[in-house]
């Protein structure tokens, strides 16, 4: 094996889709510390649903202006085993190294970090584990190059070097517009059944206060949904029974209700079309709360 050099990072970002039922997480835990044992190792999320690579990449992200200077090993892989690339990927002037498989799940973040500096196909089996099988690359490949990369080993001894302009692509859809309508799709459903769009708030220029929603198409059981649903800055301002666009925490629009959940209520989830339509602002605020009367009576002894 090559000598290692002085520790370069102290830190490993790691998302999945493994989920915490079976032991695959905790494993490339124990190949980390074996080689690199200085190194914390971040669990971001292994909830991304199985093979969901577009879900993966959001996540990441979504996450990665917040993650530690160090490596981040992502691992939503359904291609494992064929042909695909396992990729390092440097960026920011060497302060974070991505590395996962070339299927689109690093391109977002990369992105977001100010994009590929350099990149190698990790293909020295100097720097990986012995396999019975092909399946496990984030055990075998992925997790001894984080590692190794952590202990100072050079980025090119991996191997050869990838044209950074030929790795794959994001799959994150683009908004369109129809005349006085926008075309959006959910992202993201968090646990709180906010619906993040893929709008930012410069989309919204003409929906001043509030706006028309409509989900579901006339070929569904259930038909078009509409909802008026308020521009807001909090889930407060929301109203009881009304819907909200709320910029949220990464600077997208969501579709929120207050203390209840804007996908049960709608029936959407990740990947669902929603229309924006204007709206009249003064039926749009009547129509979004729902109130309760409610008398008082004081009781007698």
């Amino acid at each position: 094996m090559t000598a290692m050099n002085t520790p370069a990072f102290d830190t490993i970002t790691f998302l999945s889709d493994y989920g915490s039922i079976d032991e695959f997480v905790g494993v490339v835990h124990a190949v980390v510390r074996e080689i690199a044992p200085h190194v914390k190792v971040v669990d971001l999320t292994h909830q991304i649903p199985p093979y969901d690579i577009k879900a993966g990449s959001l996540a990441l992200a979504r996450s990665i202006a917040y993650v530690p200077r160090g490596i981040v090993l992502a691992v939503v892989d359904p291609g494992v085993g064929t042909a695909r690339r396992a990729i390092a990927v440097q960026v920011a002037n060497g302060e974070g190294i991505l590395i996962g498989p070339d299927n689109g799940l690093l391109a977002p973040a990369v992105a977001m970090a100010g994009g590929a500096e350099f990149a190698v196909e990790l293909t020295n089996p100097e720097y990986h584990l012995e396999a019975p099988g092909a399946t496990f690359a984030g055990r075998d490949i992925l997790a001894p190059v984080a590692a190794y990369l952590c202990n100072g080993v050079d980025l090119r001894a991996f191997g050869p070097e990838v044209d950074t302009a030929a790795l794959m692509p994001a799959t994150v859809p683009l908004p369109r517009t129809e005349g006085d309508r926008i075309f959006a799709e959910v992202l993201w459903v968090d646990r709180y059944g906010n619906c993040q769009l893929n709008l930012g708030p410069e989309d919204l220029e003409g929906f001043v206060t509030s706006a028309m929603l409509q989900v579901g198409r006339e070929s569904d059981p259930g038909g078009v949904i509409e909802r008026f649903v308020t521009r807001t800055t909090n889930f407060e301002q929301i109203g009881t029974g009304g819907l909200g666009l709320v910029l949220d925490s990464y600077g997208m629009m969501a579709v929120c209700g207050q203390r209840r959940s804007a996908s049960e209520e709608l029936g959407i989830e990740a990947g669902d079309q929603v229309v924006l339509l204007p709206a009249d602002d003064a039926g749009a605020r009547s129509s979004t709360q729902v109130t309760t009367p409610v008398s008082m009576r004081s009781s007698k002894n």
